[in-house]
């Protein structure tokens, strides 16, 4: 078992982890796109509303989901090499191979109302640095994600746990929020994943292992299994996604 702080993260290859996972469009992707997008715009967010993405790494499209809904978005990374790789793309204010996610978004008229969505992202968006298993929030958010985090992070159950509470506290109460898992996720004999020449951890976890963490936190809650394309899967040796969305207590 090794946790969070046995691995390299100021040396994270983000372009790497872009190319293998965000380059396309993949199909487990797709269909998340389109839960998080209906599950989003039914909900009712009052003007100002502030969003928040956990470790949000290379991937921009959990940012983009919040953006019709929230003034500012928070992306709270702890990686070095992420959090210089996220400011410097924001910087650029266009979209680049975003712009297909965003078109599944922008099926729906809310996304579609938005103008120019790489320059609003831009300028919504903040990068900070942020230990979500240590840092202590001194404000809460109106919405918030987390994709491929808390199981992506260490092989320590109880870390793990941490993180999946860490970032409900991050949250006001009633707040939307929506999280994603790789489930069942394990490679040969080793727990993990690599990105570039480095290994990274990885726990492997069921839906009931999220359920028995959040139960006296959330309401709501709704799960979705995305099963992995036959043909193009994402990575070896996992036999789905989890995807969880609902409210705060």
């Amino acid at each position: 078992m090794a946790g969070n702080s046995a691995y390299g993260w100021d040396a994270f290859d983000s372009e790497a982890y872009l190319n293998r996972n965000y380059a396309r469009l993949h199909n487990e992707d797709h269909k998340i796109l389109k839960i998080v997008r209906d599950f989003l715009c039914a909900q009712s967010f009052d003007v100002g509303a502030r969003g928040v993405d956990v470790r949000s790494g290379s991937n921009l499209y959990p940012a983009l989901a919040m953006l019709p809904f929230c003034s500012e978005i928070s992306l709270l990374e702890f990686s070095e090499a992420n959090r210089k790789w996220l400011s410097g793309r924001l910087a650029k204010g266009y979209l680049g191979n975003w712009d297909i996610f965003w078109r599944v978004l922008a099926e729906n008229e809310v996304y579609r109302a938005v103008q120019g969505p790489g320059e609003q992202l831009r300028t919504r968006a903040t990068v900070r640095e942020w230990d979500i298993l240590r840092s202590t929030p001194d404000e809460r958010w109106d919405l918030g994600t987390m994709f491929f985090v808390a199981d992506s992070i260490t092989t320590d159950r109880a870390e793990f746990t941490t993180a999946l509470r860490q970032f409900i506290a991050l949250l006001k109460p009633g707040a939307p929020f929506v999280m994603t898992f790789m489930e069942n996720f394990s490679t040969g004999n080793f727990n993990g994943y690599k990105v570039g020449t480095r290994t990274f951890p990885a726990l492997d976890i069921v839906e009931s292992d999220v359920e028995d963490c959040l139960s006296d936190l959330i309401n709501g809650r709704e799960f979705h299994h995305i099963d992995p394309a036959a043909d193009d899967p994402i990575r070896d040796g996992y036999v789905g996604m989890i995807l969880v969305h609902g409210h705060t207590k």
